[in-house]
């Protein structure tokens, strides 16, 4: 990088000259061997979305969203026709390829291209998503259309400060921790301190080998158990 200097040779950042502001995220999806991306259209998605979140019985899975839960299909398609149709958040449902079934939600959002910036956020994984092959590759499917199919510099993940799994996501996936910003805002009438995490482009490169080498055939046995995990692959890298 070509770390630029002033007149009194003080570091004043390195010049982006050559780098181009990219697109926003088009409304199409992206397939895996596992997964499907689709945006979400409450028409075709709500019903089976909806079904696949009621597993949650407990509602756990709600927590630290700042919506939900619905206690109906009808309140959730609601919600869903008011909110998750924009291009900002941009949502997208999670398919299940074996089974056809829409198993969860994930979304780009505070899309800046102006300055190649993009959040993934809204992320809900129903209990058939959860630590499952798919849910990794959903997300790898999300970060290689910012980074390659459409050049972003910086990949934002932010959660609840008290979202422990969340924050266990952030860093299997490779995301770099960079702080706590302290009552960064108010959800549910409480407080929500929030974690920032990030991945940059220069981490890409290094970040796909990963996922590509855990995600190949032969890292898993006959039972579809994995035989290196993630975080091991990401951190030999």
């Amino acid at each position: 990088m070509n770390q630029r200097t002033n007149e009194l040779g003080q570091p004043i950042g390195f010049a982006t000259d050559d780098w181009q502001s990219p697109s926003p995220p088009p409304r199409t999806p992206a397939s895996g061997r596992f997964c499907r991306l689709e945006p979400f259209d409450p028409a075709a998605h709500s019903s089976a979305l909806y079904e696949s979140f009621a597993r949650d019985a407990d509602h756990h899975n709600w927590t630290y969203l700042a919506y939900g839960p619905f206690d109906s299909c009808d309140a959730f398609d609601a919600w869903a026709r008011e909110t998750c149709q924009g291009d900002d958040p941009l949502f997208h449902v999670i398919i299940d390829l074996a089974t056809g079934q829409a198993v969860g939600l994930a979304s780009y959002l505070r899309i800046n291209p102006k300055d190649g910036v993009i959040e993934v956020g809204h992320i809900h994984f129903s209990p058939l998503l959860q630590r499952t092959t798919l849910a990794t590759e959903s997300m790898f499917l999300m970060m290689k259309r910012v980074f390659d199919e459409l050049g972003y510099r910086r990949y934002e993940w932010k959660c609840d400060a008290l979202n422990a799994p969340s924050r266990m996501a952030a860093e299997r996936l490779g995301f770099t921790f960079e702080g706590v910003f302290r009552q960064a805002t108010i959800y549910k009438n409480r407080n929500r301190d929030t974690a920032w995490y990030a991945i940059i482009d220069k981490d890409w490169p290094g970040l796909r080998a990963g996922y590509e080498a855990w995600l190949d055939e032969d890292n898993f046995d006959g039972e579809g158990r994995q035989l290196r995990s993630l975080s091991s692959i990401l951190g030999a890298s």
